[in-house]
């Protein structure tokens, strides 16, 4: 008994000495590794690094969307879209008449989507455009097409196409890249500033053209590079302001507000970084009273025009996404993770069809019908922009590729000190470097967000390497372990979260931090999360007090049924729309949603009277389906008689607090994601 009570100490030092868990601060994390390109001196270091394109495997339901996509319009557009057809492409024939921007726009998502299946047809399709891409260089460094107006070069596109290249290096190492790149900046550095980012989409999203001369200059390490960045901010509309913005276009805000924390990548000004939170939640307290993780702008913010009937282009879903996933890295904040799964899981999914065939223009909190009816005023744009229509509304039917591919290339990260980083969950795997260069695979398991559990399992190299030599020196490095950190993000909403190491305990809670976890790891290590959902209510002030249901990352909405209509996508798409001579129409037709059940309903706001049910998981792995999605939620409701759909079909505005009710009854509620016609702002039933 001696023997053990002096033993114990010891013995309990040296578990702390080969394990450590605590809640870190991201500022805490200091660039160690050499494992993964970081910025160089003199930008700011972040704490996480983008891994390599082909480093994560999804699946579970992510992997289901991205084939999903690829079997439906993004992956298939290319037979489709008269702004990519190949005959008098902008940008396969000097002179080109089309294509400038939709080309680059669908290309960024396709291409991405080809890296992460290895399908080897839209690898050949990416790498064809690519070439041509490359070949569009002239000697005096510009490429692509030639969009001139009153002598000044607009540049958009090729902040596009950056963007592609970026990628393109990152999954062949094409020199060429380089090359291009720093002939192009050189053709900025030269061009007359007064010219430069001169009209309005260039000069709104010059953030994206900075971001991509520090891609290079991390890379390269010319400094002259540094120059041109800082032109780029001069030149680029001001997102610093205090209380306003350059503009209040639903894609440009999503999109643009993060300029200033690119910026202060550079000039190390947290005035910068400040900027970027203060653009997000300035439109969210105007314009963003509504759940789903957006703000309710139609294409532009109108003042008074708040309601949570008002939409959001898709494109702003993705752009916001992309926002988040670029914040998250570089901040470390909490903050952007639960707004990329907000708007990820709530709002994303329904702007599309199941078959991901189709997609609206606009989706809203509060939609009662999703028909081909001109809206306005009541939406801002004059049109059938609440369709599902795979041949309409040409932006986003180019842009909306790169929300899923990107999504699944974040869902594992590397840290700058050598470890691994979960900052959102999925079922997946990835192959991480950590420590001195030695990569060990992580397994996640998990139906995340639809479960509260979550299964990772750490593999290391073992016999994995060629040669005897370096089998042996693997074999080596999995019996004795290998050192690293973990870091995962615990969710604010969870405050009963709780892990495991190999069946014990690790103490967490939930701060502004992240939960770091470091030890020598050992093959087949494992680390459980349980992060108990909980139903919970928002309240909206701005909208009337109007109340949200969440259940974890989850909103919910009422459910209601659906009635698809099949109409025909050429006579029913908006005027500025195009396709190919020999689109068949008929196997890509456009779809209607009507309300087949009442929709009008006050909600009892009180959680306690709620009741989860949960069913079984899917067995095609496809949870946003309002039918047989795999958690409801009973609640109490009551109807409004004069709440209904006004001359247009939208459902009005949301009624006043003393509307007469009808008696309370029993109402489902399913998650914002999986449906289509959509409650999920409700007036409170007091």
């Amino acid at each position: 008994m001696k023997l053990y009570t002096t033993l114990l100490p010891l013995l309990f030092s040296v578990a702390l000495q080969a394990q450590t868990a605590r809640m870190v601060d991201p500022s805490e994390i200091q660039p160690t590794q050499t494992n993964y390109v970081m910025n160089r001196a003199p930008l700011v270091n972040t704490p996480f690094l983008k891994l390599p394109l082909t480093s994560i495997t999804p699946r579970g339901w992510v992997a289901e969307m991205l084939r999903r996509q690829g079997e439906g319009l993004a992956g298939k557009l290319g037979e489709i879209s008269a702004w990519l057809d190949k005959k008098e492409n902008a940008w396969l024939e000097k002179g080109g008449k089309h294509g400038w921007e939709e080309v680059p726009y669908w290309l960024r998502g396709y291409s991405n989507m080809a890296y992460l299946s290895g399908d080897k047809a839209m690898l050949e399709e990416t790498k064809f455009w690519v070439e041509a891409i490359l070949k569009s260089a002239r000697e005096d460094g510009y490429f692509g097409p030639v969009n001139e107006h009153e002598g000044h070069y607009e540049v958009w596109a090729n902040m596009l196409a950056l963007q592609i290249l970026q990628d393109w290096y990152d999954y062949s190492g094409d020199k060429r890249v380089l090359k291009l790149m720093a002939d192009y900046f050189r053709w900025q550095q030269n061009y007359p500033e007064e010219k430069f980012l001169h009209r309005y989409w260039e000069n709104s999203r010059g953030g994206d053209n900075l971001l991509s001369i520090l891609w290079l200059y991390n890379r390269t390490g010319e400094e002259w590079l540094l120059d041109v960045a800082r032109k780029v901010h001069r030149c680029t509309a001001n997102w610093m302001q205090e209380s306003t913005l350059p503009n209040w276009h639903n894609v440009n805000v999503a999109e643009c507000f993060r300029e200033p924390a690119e910026y202060y990548m550079l000039s190390g000004d947290k005035k910068a970084l400040k900027a970027t939170y203060d653009d997000f939640h300035l439109i969210r307290r105007i314009f963003g009273q509504v759940p789903g993780g957006m703000f309710g702008s139609d294409e532009n913010c109108r003042n008074g025009y708040i309601d949570p009937r008002q939409g959001t282009e898709t494109c702003g879903f993705v752009e916001q996404m992309l926002s988040d996933e670029i914040l998250m890295t570089m901040t470390g904040d909490l903050l952007w993770m639960e707004n990329l799964e907000d708007v990820t899981f709530n709002s994303l999914p329904a702007a599309f069809t199941h078959d991901m065939r189709s997609l609206r223009y606009l989706t809203s909190p509060n939609m009662v019908q999703s028909d081909s009816k001109n809206h306005s005023p009541g939406i801002q744009n004059g049109g059938p922009f609440l369709l599902m229509n795979p041949f309409s509304s040409r932006c986003c039917q180019h842009n909306h590729s790169m929300g899923w591919p990107y999504y699944a290339e974040n869902l594992v990260l590397a840290s700058a000190d050598g470890g691994i980083a979960l900052l959102t969950y999925s079922d997946c795997q990835a192959r991480v470097k950590v420590a001195d260069g030695q990569e060990v695979l992580l397994d996640e398991q998990t139906h995340y967000p639809f479960s509260e559990d979550i299964m990772l399992t750490i593999s290391l190299p073992q016999n994995k390497a060629k040669g005897s030599n370096s089998r042996k020196k693997a074999s080596r490095a999995a019996a004795a372990g290998i050192s690293f950190p973990l870091y995962l993000r615990i969710p604010t909403w969870t405050p009963a979260a709780h892990v495991t190491v190999n069946g014990e305990t690790v103490p967490c809670e939930v701060t502004s931090g992240l939960l770091c976890i470091s030890r020598e790891w050992k093959d087949g290590d494992h680390v459980k999360l349980f992060f108990p959902m909980q139903l919970s209510l928002r309240r909206w002030a701005l909208n009337k007090q109007s109340v949200t249901v969440d259940y974890g990352p989850l909103t919910m909405s009422l459910f209601i049924k659906e009635r698809y209509v099949k109409i025909d996508s050429k006579s029913t798409a908006i005027g500025d729309s195009g396709w190919q001579e020999n689109a068949d129409a008929s196997r890509w037709p456009s779809h209607e949603i009507y309300a087949d059940t009442p929709w009008n309903y006050a909600l009892l706001p009180d959680v306690k009277s709620m009741q989860v049910e949960r069913g079984t998981w899917p067995g095609d792995n496809y949870p946003f389906n309002s039918v047989n999605t795999p958690i409801r939620v009973k609640a109490c409701g009551a109807r409004i008689p004069s709440w209904g759909q006004d001359s247009t079909g939208l459902c009005q505005i949301l009624p006043d607090a003393d509307a007469p009710r009808e008696a309370p009854e029993e109402i489902t509620l399913v998650p914002m994601g999986s449906a289509r016609l959509r409650i999920s702002a409700f007036p409170p039933l007091e």
